[in-house]
Parts: structure tokens; sequence; C-alpha cells
């Protein structure tokens, strides 16, 4: 139980170009995964808005991420997370101060915005088992 308790002090950046498809994909399933254990947010190189397809794709599931809204990088403070999670291989461009957060990764996922619907499916998938594989990993380290 010491390391579930010690997991919820973790806050969680997922972080992609235009914070629409999947970051926001990404941010559900840390919300659901984690439930509720863990502090987690997305953001955006730039903002723009939550992809349809995408809240279509995770409301499937039964994740409802159509009241989360696309964030800008800016408004938020790298300091505030321990772990940044680049969705898209958008690490190169953050400032150095989200690259040297305790845990970096980039995940470099396919964009699904234009794609066919089985794409939006596929990336959804992936990301469902790398937040799962993040949440466990960090359970066990703590």
């Amino acid at each position: 139980m010491l390391a579930v308790e010690c997991f919820m002090a973790k806050k969680v950046m997922f972080v992609c170009k235009r914070n629409s498809c999947r970051s926001q994909m990404a941010e559900g399933f840390a919300r659901t995964l984690g439930e509720d254990k863990i502090e987690v947010s997305s953001s955006g190189l730039e903002a723009s808005k939550v992809h349809p397809t995408a809240i279509q794709v995770m409301s499937e599931i039964g994740i409802d991420i159509s009241n989360q809204t696309s964030d800008d990088l800016r408004d938020f403070n790298p300091s505030d997370y321990d772990v940044v999670i680049s969705m898209c291989g958008c690490g190169v461009n953050l400032p150095e101060a989200w690259v040297l957060r305790d845990v970096f990764e980039d995940w470099q996922l396919d964009d699904p915005d234009g794609q066919p619907l089985e794409t939006f499916y596929r990336v959804r998938d992936e990301i469902k088992e790398r937040v799962a594989s993040l949440i466990e990993s960090e359970r066990s380290h703590s």
C-alpha cells in the first residue's frame, strides 16, 4: 500500500503538438487507470480543441473525455510535474525544464488526425498499453 500512496503524489503531464488527440486520450486513460490516485494534465505546444473522433473512440470504451480542454504548455509550470510524456516526438521542441523532470519519455506515436478511423483505434490502444505500463512502473518504483 505504501507504493500506491507514494505514487499518489506523482503529477503527470502528457504533451503533444496541438493537445487534440493523443495527449487527450492519454489524459483520459491516466485518470481512469490511475483511479484518480494520480494528478494528470495534458497540454500542447499550442492549444486547439479536443478532436471529436478522439472523444468518440474513447467513449466507445467507456471513457468520457468530452469535458477535457485543450491547453497550451506555457500555461503550466514544469516544476509542478514529476513525469512528462511527449506523445509525438515533440520532445526536441520542449523547453529544457520540461525534459529534465524526474521522468521524461518521448513515445513518438502516430498522429491519427486526418487518418482512417482504424488509426484512431490503433493509436488509442497503444496509448492505453503505454499508460498502463507507466502507471505500473511508477507504482513499483515508488
